[in-house]
């Protein structure tokens, strides 16, 4: 493979990438070959030194989405950067989609489990409006307490959530640099 094909493929690969992004992976690989040739080294050694070009788009997109992750934490861009990563791979189909379901399902526990705390005066209030004749005043306090238990309980899922994005992202960092074969971040 020359380096007009290997940068072919690469980009054809990279479709889902920006634009700019894009531009700026393939003019690095172009400097990679140039760089190449002027140490002596044919433009075949070069392209079979960096490998598939389909094996080196899936990294170069989860590199990419997991630094979208650090810059900007939003959903999309965690499940956009757990999908790429499980692209470089079947293993990672394992490693990364099963502690991630996991850890998402404690995560939407932890957060009902907040929101249903603190919204339960609410739901005993509407309940003796439905049901007047069932009304206790012992529910509007035990209501209270778990109110104050809800929001403690949102507080620690906030800290929570942060810290498992941040850890998750490390992980995927590792996962990453291990199927690339070099040592662990």
């Amino acid at each position: 493979m020359n380096k007009k094909e290997f940068l072919f493929d690469l980009e054809r690969q990279l479709r889902k990438l920006p634009k700019d992004e894009k531009e700026d992976i393939l003019q690095d690989y172009e400097e990679y070959f140039l760089m190449g040739v002027e140490q002596g080294k044919t433009e075949g050694q070069i392209a079979e030194s960096l490998g598939s070009p389909k094996q080196l788009s899936k990294e170069l997109l989860a590199n990419y989405h997991i630094e979208k992750m650090e810059v900007t934490s939003s959903t999309r861009h965690m499940f956009r950067a757990v999908w790429a990563v499980i692209g470089l791979g079947f293993v990672n189909l394992l490693l990364v989609l099963g502690p991630f379901l996991v850890i998402l399902a404690l995560l939407a526990a932890g957060w009902i489990a907040g929101i249903a705390g603190g919204i339960s005066p609410l739901l005993v209030f509407a309940n003796a409006i439905v049901y007047p004749e069932i009304f206790e005043w012992f529910d509007v306090f035990f209501s209270i307490g778990l109110c104050g238990l809800g929001l403690f309980i949102s507080i620690g899922m906030y800290y929570a959530t942060v810290g498992v994005k941040n850890g998750f992202l490390r992980y995927l960092k590792f996962n990453v640099s291990i199927v690339k074969g070099g040592k662990p971040v």
